[in-house]
């Protein structure tokens, strides 16, 4: 389960970027940089979910549809972000980017993945 919390350091350093973002006043034109964190997130959130998932086989993990079920949802609210939208107001997107990761962060990994090491 090292390897697990590990890779969920990660996404709190992606988290951090985000508010990084969110608090710099020095660039005007945060589009890119929007694209960048969400191009990441998916990329790194698949690359985990199926570590975290092969882990939960290999222990026989009973929940493990439902929390299979939980990732797929993630990976679609990304890809459902409106790329227009951001665009059109960047610190409130950087703001939603950074409230849905610390809500993934809250709620799936402080209290599902925990689930995880107890069974």
């Amino acid at each position: 389960m090292k390897q697990i919390d590990e890779q969920h350091e990660k996404l709190f350093e992606i988290a951090d970027r985000a508010y990084k973002l969110l608090t710099n006043d020095f660039i005007s034109d945060k589009y890119d940089k929007i694209i960048e964190i969400i191009g990441e997130l998916k990329e790194y959130t698949l690359f985990h979910f199926k570590s975290e998932e092969e882990y939960m086989l290999s222990i026989g993990h009973r929940r493990f549809l439902s929390h299979k079920v939980e990732h797929e949802n993630f990976i679609k609210d990304i890809d459902n972000i409106d790329l227009y939208k951001i665009d059109s107001n960047q610190d409130q997107s950087v703001k939603e980017i950074l409230e849905f990761v610390v809500n993934w962060i809250d709620i799936h990994i402080l209290n599902q993945d925990k689930l995880i090491v107890e069974s």
